[in-house]
């Protein structure tokens, strides 16, 4: 894998990770908030050995990548996240992707169609409601690293998380990375959205895949998704045995629906949409 390092215009140090071939299908996997680019790590492996060009961020403040020098409103938000992930593209040299998000990657990348559609190939999220409004706030989570304690914390999120025992090892390290004060900020921005009408604006090829063991998100998700009946470019897929992070749970079913629903999207030719 190509580790990348890159420094944005606010100062903050950010990494993704590339590989594949040159000439594959670009494909991007962002991960959601708390976690970081090492839940895709195995995936990112398994699409690039069928020739998809893999790129795979840590979000400021998530897993290796650093914070800005100053901390402060704005610099958590999603549209800040977006251009962080817009500069990775640019820096790599690609033009369009198929965004795969998980929950906030899933957030950002439906802002992303809105925001910038020429930079989307095509677009699948999971672990993502199209609206939502929590009485969740940033300070919740410094809390809790008070009580009972980041690890704690960690450990017992990463059982609620996951279904799967093999991966709640990666799901807790990856809680013991982020830094509090960004997802705090991130948490504050995005406890309350609606990005119904992105979702009917996009006109790209679009997927979203439930879990059915994903239950907090389904609360809000499942009646959503009548909202996209009538809209022939989105696809629902559902995967009996997902969590919030599907691509953990229910690997194999996940990664085959991803990779039908990316190969039609890509269509004919090597670097398809790239």
């Amino acid at each position: 894998m190509e580790k990348h390092e890159i420094e944005v215009d606010d100062g903050t140090r950010l990494h993704f990770g590339l590989l594949g071939p040159k000439t594959g299908v670009p494909l991007l996997l962002c991960h959601g908030l708390g976690a970081g680019g090492a839940q895709f790590e195995s995936d990112m492996e398994w699409f690039a050995a069928r020739d998809f060009r893999v790129l795979v961020p840590d979000l400021r403040g998530h897993g290796r990548s650093g914070l800005p020098a100053r901390v402060e409103a704005g610099s958590f938000a999603t549209s800040r996240l977006r251009a962080d992930i817009y500069s990775m593209i640019d820096h790599i040299g690609m033009t369009r992707v198929h965004w795969i998000g998980n929950s906030l990657g899933g957030i950002l990348g439906l802002g992303a169609s809105v925001e910038a559609p020429e930079r989307l190939a095509s677009l699948s999220i999971f672990g993502t409601a199209l609206a939502l409004d929590v009485p969740a706030r940033g300070w919740m989570l410094a809390l809790m690293d008070r009580v009972p304690g980041r690890r704690i914390a960690a450990r017992m999120t990463a059982i609620s998380t996951t279904h799967n025992r093999a991966a709640r090892p990666l799901i807790e390290a990856m809680l013991n990375q982020y830094d509090v004060r960004g997802a705090g900020a991130i948490v504050d921005d995005i406890r309350r959205y609606d990005l119904t009408e992105a979702a009917r604006a996009w006109t790209g090829p679009g997927l979203i895949l439930t879990g059915g063991k994903d239950r907090a998100v389904n609360r809000a998700l499942l009646p959503q998704l009548v909202r996209l009946n009538d809209l022939p470019n989105w696809r629902i897929a559902h995967l009996a045995d997902g969590g919030h992070c599907a691509n953990l749970d229910a690997r194999e079913d996940w990664r085959r629906e991803i990779l039908s629903f990316v190969t039609k999207a890509a269509g004919p030719g090597p670097g398809a949409a790239g």
